[in-house]
């Protein structure tokens, strides 16, 4: 089966070295609701955390200097959200500490699957107790929000309704489900999707206690993407013969409903032929909370 990512063992840390998680979203739907003053535009969408995604090292550095020994492919440092990360929590923070960053990349770039903004909400988050800043959620997310909308809901690390540019987030509790995630290599220009005129920018909001798992796959994004990218709009129409999905963000990612493991994997191998797939478990909460709670320190309000 063609994965997702890097199946190999990753190498052992050495000294100094600690591994974290950064893991995968998915937006279980999407909607666009309305244009705000600065012209960003209002969304409603469903955040659904996974256990699968990539992996951040990170080392304490005396010298105060930030540098990053791998990191996604074709992404310079000083543009790689996780070293902007280390950047803006070093300088809020007034700390004179440095970091080592080494990014593990399993999440495909431009897939709509969060790969970015998880590094760079796991460096935050990280770094907040490696470097001992000792800083609280809320200070965190109001941090992360200048990297990027999606960095929050990777900072309070639970799957989430979300509105305005996908900042106001609320915990949801969603029903166990496995996901087939799947890659088929398209890049969609985000920015040219929000220009285009067929956008539907004024749909009716939804209330968050209406939502049911039946919205999974609505995507305001969807016909202009499919009128683009025959590829993708080929996977679209796999996913929907094979049950319930569709796209992920603005990205050309998907994704596909399962009831269970085993109907995942086989789900993924009907998919192969069309891209790269990857079966990952729904999570309430994030992978990185847990690997977290164990490390010392104790973090403080605002």
């Amino acid at each position: 089966m063609n994965l997702l990512g890097d199946v190999m063992p990753l190498p052992p840390l050495a000294s100094g070295w600690r591994r974290w998680p950064a893991p995968a979203k998915l937006n279980l739907f999407l909607r666009v609701v309305g244009r705000r003053n600065d012209g960003m535009h209002r969304l409603q969408t469903v955040f659904q955390l996974l256990d699968w995604g990539d992996q951040v090292d990170l080392r304490v550095r005396t010298d105060g200097r930030i540098e990053r020994g791998a990191g996604a492919e074709g992404v310079a440092a000083e543009d790689d959200l996780a070293v902007r990360a280390a950047r803006l929590l070093q300088v809020a923070s007034a700390t004179a500490a440095g970091a080592d960053i080494v990014v593990h990349k399993r999440i495909p770039q431009g897939g709509g699957f969060g790969g970015g903004s998880s590094n760079a909400a796991t460096v935050l988050m990280a770094l907040n107790r490696m470097w001992g800043v000792s800083w609280g959620e809320e200070r965190l997310t109001r941090l992360g929000l200048e990297l990027g909308a999606d960095v929050p809901v990777f900072v309070r690390g639970h799957s989430a309704w979300a509105e305005g540019v996908g900042e106001q987030l609320t915990p949801v509790s969603l029903p166990p489900r496995w996901y087939v995630l799947i890659h088929s290599g398209v890049h969609v220009a985000t920015a040219e999707l929000f220009q285009d005129a067929e956008l539907t920018r004024n749909a009716p909001p939804l209330k968050m206690a209406d939502f049911v798992l039946d919205w999974a796959g609505q995507n305001a994004f969807t016909p202009l993407v499919r009128s683009r990218s025959p590829r993708l709009a080929a996977v679209l129409d796999a996913v929907a013969a094979l049950g319930q999905g569709g796209m992920t963000g603005t990205g050309g990612g998907c994704f596909l409903l399962a009831d269970s493991e085993a109907d995942a994997r086989r789900k993924a191998a009907a998919l192969a032929h069309l891209g790269r797939v990857q079966v990952a478990q729904g999570t309430q909460h994030s992978v990185l909370l847990d690997a977290l709670s164990g490390w010392p320190g104790t973090e403080v309000s605002g």
